[in-house]
């Protein structure tokens, strides 16, 4: 075996890959060749790190120097400053915001100090192509636990024990939803894993595929000897291609090691794989609408019961989980539930994978330990709102959630807290909003999305979600009337009540919840006839400050519409009625002389 005094792990998730990291690898392999390294520094692709904003990343260890925003001409000084001399390269460093203060070594920064990383252990430490990389980390051994001394009872019990609960969106018993499926009589048992990720802004699941795709196929056989289950299935969105590159080779490398396929250890246990590329429809995130997409059919959801764990795939018993839920489930085998069930709240154990995005300074992936506050996220991890502006709101679950003001920024994560303020858990999209934004802009938007994604078989949803968003956009254009209020929130709750599936059942949440928290907004876009926010294009007026303007000109020569008249050296006016209020005249003003509102 070769052995290296240091390793250069380059981040390869697909927010680094799209800023330059194969640039980034490819240069340090050429340059450790120039120096005649080669043979004494190991390159490592791996998944993503989580901190996003900071890519490209390059981490060396064994000291664990953190490198970020790395671009390929940086290469030479790392490996010439660093790697030959000693000296770290201090321009590269992480800077903490604010005070500036450079952080040499990642487990020191602030994005990563109140972390707890189970499903997202192994993502950025080891190469994901490399089997023997994700084994030396203790992998498969709580799938060989399972089959060599534990019963399939015995493991369904452990998962009970750990309290976990499913991580996609629902935040069902992970332990029960199997015992369901393992009681199910029946000699064909389907094991499915959701990976069809369909949340804007969410990419928990692809960054663990990418990153450790052996912690979910080792999850999924565990669950599928714990229900009876010889054949499963990954439906994975066809927009994730390097996450389906990896599985692929996950699934070979396992298969060549007698990890997956028949005779699973030589116990007789015997399973197979395989994936299912999805059309990227955000319905098939419905476990039933997933199914019938597996089978050939349009993915529509249907009436339930009976449950999947009764009648599922091919109408057999089926179990599914998402990805997240199948990569803590190895830890929980391996480590013993009580441990897991250590960390978190009463009822709802463990972490959560958070994708922060929004207009935080800190953007990435963020796992923490359940019960951990809204404002520990966005201030401590997060590192707090870009450009000193106020905070407003975090829509929290995605397109089904809602969003939570700054008075309830305190409350701690977990899924009976968030249900009582009118948002959820969900997937765990994590969308922070400062006060350049509407919350009724924000309502539509996530309404708009979550209607064009409905499949159209229920009318509550169909027509429902319909009606809501054309009262939002008549809203948002300054024609709304008080009754808009009363129509949304009866619209609401009706939906709620009646849609056939999840994606109907939550798509109101978004405007339920800015009626709840931030009515005054609606009032004054129906009322005054004024966006507060200065979102609504609508309800915006552009004034010229008489005081402030030079009488440059400057804004009337880049008006699309002839509206700005005046004479140098003397304040300008903007005609309201020629008005088009595209904003050029602002973005060119020096002396920040026009506003709007």
């Amino acid at each position: 075996m070769q052995l290296y005094r240091a390793h250069l792990l380059v981040c390869g998730g697909t927010g680094c890959v799209s800023s330059g990291s194969k640039k980034i690898q490819d240069a340090i392999v050429d340059e450790l060749a120039k120096q005649k390294l080669d043979q004494e520094i190991k390159v490592v692709e791996t998944g993503c790190h989580g901190f996003c904003e900071m890519g490209p990343i390059v981490i060396v260890y064994p000291e664990g120097t953190f490198y970020c925003q790395v671009q390929a001409n940086d290469i030479p000084e790392i490996i010439s400053e660093h790697l030959i001399k000693g000296r770290i390269v201090q321009r590269l460093l992480f800077k903490a915001p604010v005070t500036e203060e450079q952080v040499p070594s990642y487990k020191d920064i602030a994005f990563y100090k109140k972390q707890h990383r189970i499903a997202l252990r192994n993502c950025g430490h080891i190469d994901p192509e490399y089997i023997q990389e994700y084994i030396a980390k203790n992998g498969y051994e709580g799938l060989a636990k399972a089959l060599t001394t534990l019963t399939p009872e015995q493991v369904i019990e452990e998962m009970k024990k750990s309290g976990l609960r499913g991580r996609g969106g629902g935040g069902f018993s992970t332990g029960l939803k199997w015992q369901f499926a393992s009681k199910s009589p029946g000699p064909k048992k389907y094991i499915i894993c959701n990976a069809d990720e369909g949340d804007p802004g969410a990419f928990m699941d692809r960054s663990v595929l990418e990153g450790d795709p052996h912690s979910v196929l080792e999850g999924m056989l565990i669950a599928a000897y714990a229900i009876g289950a010889d054949e499963g299935y990954i439906y994975v969105r066809a927009e994730y291609p390097l996450a389906i590159k990896r599985l692929k080779v996950a699934i070979a490398q396992a298969e060549e090691m007698g990890l997956l396929g028949d005779n699973i250890l030589g116990t007789g246990f015997s399973c197979r794989i395989q994936i299912k590329e999805g059309a990227g429809a955000f319905v098939c995130g419905e476990e039933t609408a997933l199914m019938a997409s597996i089978e050939g059919s349009r993915g529509m959801p249907n009436p339930r019961p009976p449950f999947p764990a009764v009648k599922g795939l091919w109408e057999k018993p089926s179990n599914i989980n998402n990805v997240e839920t199948y990569a803590n489930v190895p830890i929980i085998l391996l480590d013993g539930a009580d441990k897991y069930a250590s960390l978190g709240t009463e009822n709802s154990k463990g972490t959560k994978v958070f994708a922060l995005t929004g207009k935080l300074r800190n953007t990435g992936l963020a796992e923490v330990p359940m019960g951990i506050s809204l404002r520990e996220i966005i201030f401590d991890i997060g590192g707090g709102i870009m450009d000193d502006k106020k905070f407003k709101a975090v829509q929290i679950g995605g397109p089904s959630g809602g969003c939570i003001p700054e008075q309830h920024l305190d409350t701690p994560v977990d899924y009976d807290s968030l249900i009582a303020l009118g948002a959820m858990m969900g997937s765990g999209g994590l969308v922070v909003m400062d006060e350049t934004s509407c919350m009724v802009d924000v309502a539509r938007f996530f309404l708009n999305f979550t209607q064009k994604e409905s499949c159209g078989k229920c009318t509550p949803c169909r027509e429902g979600t319909k009606r809501m968003l054309e009262i939002l956009e008549k809203i948002c254009d300054g024609k709304g009337v008080p009754e808009d209020i009363t129509t949304l929130q009866t619209l609401g709750a009706v939906i709620k009540k009646t849609a056939l599936c999840g994606l109907g059942q939550t798509a109101p949440n978004p405007v339920l919840a800015t009626l709840r928290y931030f009515r005054d907004e609606y009032d004054a876009h129906i009322n005054d006839k004024k966006c507060p926010a200065g979102v609504c294009t609508a309800l915006l007026e552009y004034k010229i400050i008489a005081e402030s303007c030079k009488g440059c000109g400057a804004c009337a020569r880049v008006c699309p519409a002839d509206a700005i008249t005046g004479e140098k050296k003397q304040p300008y006016v903007i005609d309201i009625s020629k008005c088009i209020k595209c904003g050029s005249c602002i973005e060119k003003c020096k002396f920040n002389a026009i506003v709007k509102g």
